[in-house]
């Protein structure tokens, strides 16, 4: 048996027990926190469509695939497989759009290669940054991100050297 299937029912069901014991009005506390979640939907929705419309009209457009044609020299110097580029361009904007990156790299080299593993590390030791930002900063009403990108950027650009970096040194 699935812990979630029992973990989830439970704490819905001690949190109800909680507020009925507390004497609050736990279906109108859930309705209220229900309609400022969709207060914050409509907040964030243009950025993220835009952003998704902007991610996929890239990836379509082959000008991803023109990058890492540029690119693939110097990210051989540093020992990042030119085959990842495209999880560089893709994961700090669509988590969705870098996990299709990857099963393709997987799919095409296998998860237990050098290209599959470094994929594989990338996608987890980075963020999709702009999504985030766009989520967090979004919800929260902030529209100048002063140097969150940069650091974020910079954060992500560490995360993909280190990724090649600790395959290289533990798996090779």
């Amino acid at each position: 048996m699935d812990l979630s299937a029992v973990l989830v029912p439970a704490l819905l069901s001690i949190t109800a027990v909680v507020g009925l014991g507390k004497r609050l009005n736990v279906y109108d506390i859930l309705t209220d926190g229900a309609r400022e979640g969709l207060k914050v939907l409509v907040g964030i929705l243009p950025a993220l469509v835009g952003l998704l419309t902007a991610v996929y009209m890239f990836r379509a457009s082959g000008a991803m695939d023109f990058l890492a044609s540029l690119l693939a020299p110097a990210l051989e110097a540093v020992g990042i497989p030119p085959e990842t580029a495209g999880l560089l361009f893709i994961r700090p904007m669509s988590g969705s759009g870098a996990l299709a990156v990857g099963s393709d790299l997987m799919a095409q080299y296998g998860p237990d290669s050098y290209i599959g593993r470094v994929a594989a590390v990338m996608l987890g030791s980075t963020e999709t940054t702009f999504y985030t930002i766009a989520v967090y900063f979004g919800s929260a009403g902030i529209r100048k991100t002063r140097y969150a990108v940069p650091a974020a950027l910079v954060a992500d650009l560490v995360g993909f050297m280190a990724a090649a970096f600790a395959v290289r040194l533990f798996f090779y």
